[in-house]
C-alpha cells in the first residue's frame, strides 16, 4: 500500500491512514507500506535548495528548518505516544543534517544533482518515521526503512533514477521476513546506487517505489491510496462530471499516466505488469469506494474511448527544411543530438513530404533541445527551427479504439465544430491512444468537447 502526500499531510490524515492499515492488519493481511513526503514538503525542499545556492546574503536556512521541525513535531505529538521522544530525537538529527548540507551548498555556491537528491529526500525521511510511530502507538509492530535499507538499487542518474533488476532479490530478502508480524514503512521516492549513493526516482516516484516493492515480494495486489476515488475519465478539476473507471488495462493506465493523469506514475505500471499483479487505486478519505482496478488485458466497458488526459508545461518544436527530403541520416542527426543533451521527446509527428518534423518536449527541456537542434542546423541538415511554449498535449485513450473505424474522424470533427485548431497529431501503433496538440487556452474546451462527444460522464451500456 502506497500513501501519497495528501494522505499523510497532517495528524488527521495520518490517523486515517493508520485506521486503514489497522483494519487490514487485524483481518490478517500482510502489509508493506510506502509513503511520500507530507503534502508540499518536497516542493519546499526544491525551492530552498535553489534559493541557498543563489542567495547573495544569509539564506533563510534556520527559518526553513524550524518551520519543518514545527510541522512534523506537531503531527508526531498528536499521533504517537510512547515513541514520541525517540522519534523526536531522530527528527532533530535529520534536520541538523539537512541544515548542514544546505549551508554547504550556500558556502560552495554549487548545487550538484547528487546534493539536490540528498536535500529533496528529506520529506520522506521525516514522514515515514512518523507513520511508523503512529502504527506502533496502535499496538502494531512497525519499522521505518529508507530506500537503501529496503534494497532499492538504482542507476546513477540523479533526479530520475531507474530501479535495477537486482533490486528484487535485495527487497525480498529485507521486506519478506518482516511481514508475518511487522509492517515495514518504506520511504518512497528514493534508492541508492551500488556504491551507496542516494538517488531519487523523479516526481511521483513513490508510486514507482511501491510497484517495485510489490513486484519484488510477489504481492497479491498493489494499492495506491490517493485523494480521488480512482482513475477518472478526465481531470475532475476541469471536467466536473468526470466518472471513475471501475477497471482499466495496464496499457490504458500507462497511456493516461504518461499524458498527465496524476493518479498513477507512468513507471509504476511496468513492475506490476511484469508480474501480472493487479494495481488498485483508492481514496484515502473515502475508503469504502471500490476505486479502480488496473489489470492485464483489454477492459472493455462498451465504449471505444475510456478517458481523456493531457500534459501541461510542454513546448512544440517544428523543424523544417527542403534539404531534409530524401536525405538519409537527417532524422538520426536530429534525435542523436537531442539524446546527447538528455532531452526527452514526448511526441513526434512527421509529414509525408519529409520536409518537417514536429516534436513535443517538456518545458524544462526546451532550452537544451534548441541548443541541440542549433548544432544540426549549423551542419546544414535543417533550415528552420521554431518553438511554441503556449500549448498542451492531449490524448484520447481506450483499448476499444483499436480496430474501430472512424474514431479519429469523430475526434477531429468535434474539435472542428468547436472551432479549436489542432496544431499536431500523433497516433501510436498500439492504437490505444490518439494524441494531439492545441493552444493552451483551448485545452479545457477541447477536453470538454471530447468528454461530451464520447459520453464519458454517462453510465450506459450502449456503445459510445
Amino acid at each position: 500500500m502506497k500513501f501519497g502526500g495528501t494522505s499523510v499531510a497532517d495528524e488527521k490524515c495520518i490517523r486515517q491512514v493508520v485506521d486503514i492499515l489497522e483494519g487490514h492488519h487485524s483481518a490478517g493481511a500482510e502489509l508493506a507500506v510506502v509513503v511520500s513526503a507530507m503534502s508540499g514538503i518536497t516542493d519546499q525542499l526544491h525551492a530552498i535548495a535553489e534559493e541557498v545556492v543563489d542567495s547573495r546574503g544569509e539564506p533563510p536556512v534556520d527559518t526553513f528548518i524550524e518551520a519543518l521541525r514545527t510541522r512534523h513535531l506537531r503531527v508526531l505529538d498528536q499521533v504517537a505516544g510512547d515513541d514520541a521522544d525517540e522519534v523526536r530525537e531522530l527528527i532533530d538529527t535529520r534536520l541538523d543534517n539537512l541544515r548542514n548540507i544546505l549551508n554547504a551548498v550556500h558556502t560552495l555556491r554549487e548545487l550538484t544533482p547528487r546534493s539536490r537528491d540528498y536535500v529533496i529526500s528529506f520529506g520522506e525521511r521525516l514522514s515515514a518515521i512518523i507513520v511508523s510511530a503512529a502504527l506502533r502507538e496502535r499496538g502494531i509492530r512497525s519499522v521505518a526503512m529508507d530506500g537503501c535499507e529496503a534494497g532499492m538499487v538504482t542507476s546513477s542518474i540523479h533526479g530520475g533514477s531507474q530501479v535495477l533488476p537486482e533490486s528484487a532479490t535485495h527487497i525480498r530478502s529485507r521486506i519478506e521476513p518482516l511481514l508475518p508480524d511487522t509492517v515495514p514503512v518504506v520511504m518512497g521516492y528514493m534508492g541508492c546506487t551500488k556504491q551507496g549513493v542516494l538517488t531519487t526516482l523523479g516526481r511521483s516516484g513513490s508510486d514507482y517505489s511501491a510497484a517495485v516493492v510489490g513486484a519484488a515480494i510477489n504481492a497479491d495486489e498493489i494499492w495506491i491510496w490517493t485523494d480521488v476515488d480512482g482513475v477518472m475519465t478526465a481531470d475532475p478539476r476541469i471536467i466536473h462530471d468526470a466518472r471513475v473507471l471501475p477497471s482499466v488495462s495496464y496499457l490504458e493506465a500507462m497511456e493516461l499516466s504518461y499524458f498527465g493523469a496524476k493518479v498513477l506514475h507512468p513507471r509504476s505500471i511496468e513492475p506490476a505488469m511484469q508480474k501480472d499483479i493487479p494495481v488498485r487505486v483508492k481514496h484515502t478519505f473515502n475508503p469504502n469506494h471500490p476505486g479502480s482496478l488496473v489489470v492485464q488485458g483489454e477492459q472493455r466497458d462498451h465504449r471505444v474511448v475510456k478517458a481523456i488526459s493531457y500534459i501541461e508545461r510542454v513546448s512544440l518544436i517544428t523543424i523544417a527544411g527542403a534539404q531534409m527530403i530524401g536525405r538519409p541520416g537527417v532524422a538520426r542527426a536530429i534525435f542523436s543530438s537531442l539524446a546527447d543533451r538528455d532531452v526527452n521527446i514526448m511526441m513526434i509527428s512527421q509529414g509525408s513530404s519529409e520536409a518537417n518534423i514536429s516534436l513535443i518536449v517538456d518545458d524544462d527541456h526546451l532550452d537544451r533541445a534548441l541548443e541541440a537542434l542549433g548544432d544540426v542546423q549549423k551542419a546544414g541538415l535543417i533550415r528552420d527551427v521554431t518553438h511554441d511554449r503556449g500549448v498542451i498535449a492531449a490524448a484520447v485513450v481506450g483499448s476499444g479504439m483499436a480496430g474501430t473505424p472512424g474514431i479519429s474522424g469523430r475526434i477531429f470533427t468535434a474539435m472542428g465544430r468547436a472551432r479549436i485548431n489542432v496544431m499536431m497529431i500523433s497516433q501510436g501503433s498500439s492504437e490505444v491512444n490518439v494524441s494531439f496538440v492545441v493552444r493552451r487556452e483551448d485545452g479545457p474546451a477541447a477536453l470538454r468537447v471530447l468528454h461530451d462527444e464520447f459520453r464519458l460522464s454517462e453510465d450506459c451500456d450502449d456503445d459510445a
